[in-house]
């Protein structure tokens, strides 16, 4: 079972002061991450504004200085369409990309989601395909591109009030597909879904992008923290990582 730590998010510094924006802070809370468990980092990369950005220059930055700080972890960004509304614009931007992560992901309910993966996958870039809902979910099984996806990324919290039902039709839809999943959940669902992937071998993740709170409701004090819990939870072994946060781990 692979854990991922999804950094930030959409979220800022206001929501809590420990979410990583700087590309020197996305790559601190990646390594920290790593050291209490997580074998591969999601980020939403920003600008120098703190804005979300696609921009060349911003990927470069932030991919390359996590990177160094985690050389063999895969990182992945998101291409969410709120960040560059116009899709000629967005595909323009990713084929301009010079430092590139290892995968994106391409969220299949947004329109020219499938254009996106493709142009992904010309750089060689591995996809994360977002389900928010079961109509998703069918745009990408009846996709040319469905064999091609690195994992799905199953998010009924984010399409649904009713998660739990809404996780269930996704996976009626994705019963044919056969790329690993990755499930996660958002905010009080976050630690249900923890534990939901982990019943049914699914991949998973935690982050402040998904919550701000341990299981227990206590404000976490940052990824660290979400990501040594989840590992426990899990049963990954983290000893031998050195882990600088060892009230977690």
């Amino acid at each position: 079972m692979l854990l991922e730590a999804a950094l930030n998010g959409t979220r800022t510094r206001s929501e809590h002061p420990a979410v990583p924006v700087t590309p020197d802070q996305l790559a601190r809370d990646a390594a920290a991450a790593v050291l209490c468990g997580a074998e591969a980092v999601h980020v939403h990369v920003r600008g120098r504004d703190e804005h979300e950005s696609l921009d060349p220059d911003d990927v470069a930055r932030t991919v390359e200085a996590i990177r160094s700080a985690c050389p063999k972890i895969p990182i992945g960004i998101s291409t969410g369409a709120w960040i560059v509304p116009d899709l000629r614009e967005r595909l323009r931007l990713i084929r301009s990309w010079k430092s590139t992560p290892d995968f994106a992901s391409v969220n299949l309910h947004e329109m020219g989601a499938v254009a996106v993966i493709r142009s992904l996958l010309d750089k060689g870039i591995g996809i994360e395909a977002g389900i928010w809902n079961a109509p998703a979910a069918r745009t990408l099984v009846e996709s040319d591109v469905v064999d091609e996806c690195l994992r799905l990324l199953i998010e009924p919290a984010e399409g649904s009030g009713n998660a739990r039902e809404n996780l269930r039709q996704i996976e009626a839809v994705l019963k044919t597909a056969s790329c690993p999943r990755l499930l996660h959940g958002l905010g009080l669902f976050a630690w249900e879904f923890v534990r939901v992937a982990a019943e049914r071998g699914y991949d998973t993740r935690t982050g402040l992008e998904d919550t701000l709170s341990l299981p227990d409701g206590t404000r976490a004090a940052g990824n660290e923290a979400l990501v040594a819990v989840a590992s426990r939870m899990l049963g990954i072994e983290t000893k031998g990582r050195g882990c600088l946060f060892r009230r977690w781990c």
